[in-house]
């Protein structure tokens, strides 16, 4: 079940990019497909949302939160803002078992890399026994035709730029058995022609 608000962005990302409203969507459908229903009487929030955190006006949530370096350019949704820099800080500022569901859309090649398993410690911490994180990434053989669909303005130029590093599906198993996550209770798969990833780690 989605909500859609009235209120639409004048860009879904940093930067201008053709395809960045198309490929915000088919993310928003993947994150929705991969929660169950039962989850979303609870919190979700979500991580590196954006300054228009499109994702969660595009989802249904008992409650939501967001996680950005930015500010909010649109205060009066009904979504609780918490502007922090997880690179210098990765601490979540929510009790433990506090949220039902964690999205990390697009995010975590965005971030150091030796501050991941400290976050993912954390959103582990937040999340209450049957809560699910859900991470979106490139895979890291497209960092090549991301650079070029960048250099022609399909995609954010900005936004790419600022990939700090690129992973694959058994490295993000290995992240998330440092955090505390069980293996038998993490999935993974690819969209986008494989060019994408997404895995669920379940508490």
């Amino acid at each position: 079940m989605t909500n859609h608000s009235n209120q639409q962005p004048t860009s879904v990302t940093r930067g201008k990019g053709l395809l960045e409203p198309m490929l915000a969507r088919m993310r928003t459908r993947m994150a929705n497909n991969l929660i169950p229903e039962q989850l979303r009487d609870g919190r979700i929030l979500d991580i590196g949302g954006g300054s228009y955190p499109y994702f969660l006006t595009h989802t249904y949530f008992k409650q939501k939160y967001v996680i950005d370096q930015l500010a909010s350019n649109l205060p009066h949704l009904d979504i609780q803002w918490h502007q922090l820099d997880l690179n210098t800080e990765p601490y979540l500022p929510f009790d433990a078992g506090f949220f039902s569901t964690v999205t990390m859309l697009a995010v975590v090649e965005h971030l150091n890399p030796d501050r991941v398993v400290s976050l993912f410690s954390e959103v582990h911490r937040v999340l209450q026994p049957g809560g699910l994180l859900i991470i979106t990434t490139p895979a890291a053989w497209s960092n090549v035709i991301l650079n070029w669909m960048a250099s022609v303005r399909l995609v954010s130029p900005e936004e790419i730029e600022e990939h700090v590093f690129m992973y694959t599906l058994p490295l993000l198993g290995w992240y998330f058995g440092r955090s505390g996550f069980e293996m038998k209770k993490v999935k993974f798969g690819y969209f986008e022609l494989f060019m994408n990833m997404w895995a669920t780690a379940e508490k």
